[in-house]
């Protein structure tokens, strides 16, 4: 396996233990002086990943992502994110890890579109520097978490 998607996978399981004990209230909630709250960030790390590894690197610019649109760059958390949708996130976390490795391992990557990323601006030509990044990226959000998650349980 792929060490990016080794810690990505790690990342996530983290990110996951950080949420099980708390409440759906908890991780809904938008401390004063936060733009977003808990699951934002989860969500947000659920489908930029996979919108970056087959979108922006041109291998899948077809691929659908269900609640791509709720946690993208810029938003903002609009409505109370049910139980419910919350495991329906956690699944996919995993199911797009998955379908990610096979498609590495089946070299699906093996030719990117060069792109960059707002937050990092450096132009990556190979799937191994977006894993880099990603790693960066999800990395970033689940720090994020720890500190609402030190807020909303105050």
């Amino acid at each position: 396996m792929n060490y990016g998607i080794k810690y990505l996978r790690r990342i996530r399981e983290n990110f996951i233990e950080l949420m099980n004990d708390l409440t759906i209230e908890q991780l809904n909630e938008v401390p004063e002086g936060f733009n977003n709250n808990i699951i934002w960030n989860f969500g947000h790390i659920v489908t930029t990943t996979p919108a970056i590894v087959y979108i922006r690197s041109g291998v899948d610019k077809n691929i659908q992502i269900p609640h791509v649109a709720k946690y993208t760059r810029g938003s903002k958390p609009e409505t109370f994110i049910s139980k419910e949708e919350l495991e329906e996130l956690k699944q996919l976390s995993t199911s797009y890890l998955d379908k990610i490795a096979q498609d590495y391992e089946a070299g699906a990557f093996k030719t990117i579109t060069p792109f960059a990323t707002l937050t990092f601006k450096y132009e990556m030509d190979t799937i191994e520097e977006v894993f880099t990044c990603l790693t960066a990226h999800e990395s970033l959000h689940w720090g994020v978490a720890n500190g609402l998650k030190k807020v909303v349980t105050r």
